[in-house]
């Protein structure tokens, strides 16, 4: 069967497209070429009107009839001035052309002295580590071309590498840690060893990515944050690493800060928290702020290793079991603390037997914050006492279903000190202050993604949730608002987040008819009657407590229920 041929139309109708399409598009650049100064002065008296608009809705309306006036009279003296309305015209379509005109600069097509210096030194650099001699036709070499090693590059307005692309051989160990760390720390010893740097590397394409960091805001204050009962901000972080933001008060604006949110409770992951720190690093003030957010919700216990009176604004609040300074409050408040979550879970468990939801003293969440729990372990060494760690354990063990949260502060030197049940159960870690990188390794379970710098503002350092990425970490500022050299805006942001402060039993003062008259005083002169009136009217000495008396309400509760 023979082939009908196509139809003429179908056959030469695409050569007629594109050359119609041809036509078109030389029309178009034609017709823009010749209507260019038509739509140069169109663009400057639309921006010209803009600009009015603009004056007009800034100007208050009090004083716009008197703007109306003097326009009307500078219009009125043009009209009648011999050719004024042709001198106007003029004057506005210069003005338009002016405004009108393409104002975007023509971007150099390559680094310019500085510039072009900076980066071959950079090549110079890396060329022991990414050559070999084996290589025929190697990539890195003194004297070589640095364009094929930098594909992109980017500098900021003092002239320094702001990012940079880096290609390198193939053979290059890029999957061992020592290897990598050995360039990181190289370039960022080339691009500037003040600011921080992510890296990152893509072993497919054999290229790094080096991007300067924006320093993190080191002045947010303390204030309510919008988050979920069991959600703990630990501190605010790069934009890339979370997708989730906060609206927050920064000095008289709002903006939205990328937060690190903790989680807490019975379907947390990480239901406990260590933080390490060099002295002055920020340890005791991301304490505070942990408690602040947490007595919205829940009851707080604080242990004070340091005893310097960090948390004295929190004692006698609403919340505030207990602030403990010495090993003897401190072994108190952590045994009734273990025995009160032994009693949670034999709560909820007889709760759930029953087929009852559990009882509503189980559910509120009880915070234990201990702050260098290290000094009152060398000062139950020296006494005889039991180590307060050890009472510990079953908090930390036990503490998720029980509704139960530790939080462990102490300084990066003594880590040695802590406890195997602290190390163990606190898989939620922050590092705060300069540390090297190894030591962030070991504590955080892996390395940063950036490269630490040696000088970092309080409340600096870095934040690991369990498995989960390391983040960049700044705390917000919450200092000790009876500090002398705390600013007056920070401190009034902690006051006001504080809860009332509540009597204790013991403080209640009693009726009118049951008070004692006031004794009369004796004279001076009979000394042996001043001494013996004392003994015989004295009052039975108290039994001694071993719970805290802000804590003995909670301890007898849970033996009646």
């Amino acid at each position: 069967m023979a082939r009908r041929p196509l139809p003429r139309i179908l056959s030469t109708g695409t050569a007629q497209l594109a050359r119609g399409r041809e036509l078109a598009r030389t029309a178009v650049d034609g017709a823009t070429d010749v209507l260019h100064p038509l739509i140069t002065i169109t663009r400057g008296l639309r921006r010209l009107a803009s600009a009015g608009l603009r004056k007009w809705t800034a100007t208050p309306k009090d004083r716009r009839g008197a703007l109306l006036f003097l326009v009307a009279s500078v219009v009125l003296v043009v009209a009648l001035v011999p050719y004024g309305p042709l001198l106007a015209v003029i004057t506005l379509m210069a003005a338009a052309a002016w405004r009108g005109r393409d104002r975007t600069g023509s971007s150099p097509d390559g680094p310019d002295e500085s510039q072009s210096q900076r980066l071959r030194s950079l090549y110079e650099a890396l060329v022991p580590y990414f050559s070999a001699a084996e290589d025929p036709a190697p990539l890195y070499a003194h004297g070589g071309e640095w364009d094929k090693a930098f594909p992109a590059y980017e500098f900021d307005s003092t002239g320094r590498v702001s990012q940079l692309v880096v290609r390198y051989p193939a053979y290059f160990t890029d999957g061992e840690a020592e290897a990598r760390a050995r360039i990181e720390h190289l370039l960022a010893a080339k691009a500037g060893r003040e600011r921080e740097y992510h890296i990152a590397w893509d072993e497919e394409g054999n290229e790094l990515t080096l991007t300067a960091l924006a320093p993190l805001p080191a002045d947010i204050a303390a204030q309510r944050f919008v988050t979920a009962p069991g959600e703990t901000v630990l501190g605010f972080t790069d934009a890339t690493q979370v997708q989730r933001t906060l609206p927050l008060t920064h000095g008289e604006e709002q903006c939205d800060v990328p937060p690190v949110v903790w989680r807490t409770g019975i379907r947390s992951t990480e239901p406990h928290l260590l933080i390490l720190g060099q002295p002055g690093s920020g340890t005791s003030t991301l304490l505070r702020s942990i408690a602040l957010q947490a007595l919205q919700h829940g009851d707080v216990v604080i242990v004070d290793g340091g005893g310097t009176g960090e948390y004295a604004c929190l004692t006698g609040r609403d919340g505030v079991l207990a602030v403990e300074l010495d090993l003897g409050g401190a072994l108190a408040t952590l045994e009734w603390a273990a025995q009160e979550t032994e009693r949670r879970l034999i709560a909820a468990n007889r709760a759930r037997q029953a087929g009852q939801p559990p009882p509503e003293d189980t559910r509120r969440p009880l915070w234990i914050l201990l702050d260098r729990p290290s000094a009152f372990t060398h000062l139950a060494a020296a006494d005889g006492d039991r180590d307060p760690q050890s009472l510990l354990q079953v908090p930390l063990r036990h503490g998720r279903p029980a509704n139960v949260t530790v939080v462990v502060a102490d300084q990066l030197d003594g880590t040695e000190t802590l406890s195997e049940a602290v190390l163990q159960h606190t898989r939620a870690r922050v590092v705060l202050g300069p540390a090297a990188r190894d030591r962030l390794t070991a504590v955080l379970g892996a390395a940063p993604g950036t490269t630490p710098v040696a000088q970092l503002p309080p409340g600096r350092g870095y934040a690991r949730l369990g498995s989960g990425p390391v983040h960049r970490l700044q705390v917000p500022a919450t200092p000790d608002p009876y500090d002398d050299a705390t600013s007056d805006a920070h401190r009034q942001a902690v006051l006001d987040l504080l809860p009332p402060r509540s009597t204790p039993a013991d403080e209640t003062p009693a009726p009118a008819e049951e008070t004692a008259p006031e004794p009369t005083p004796v004279p001076q002169l009979v000394p042996e009657r001043v001494a013996a009136a004392p003994a015989e009217e004295a009052a039975p000495a108290p039994v001694p407590q071993l719970v805290p008396e802000t804590v003995a309400p909670k301890a007898v509760a849970a033996e009646t229920s």
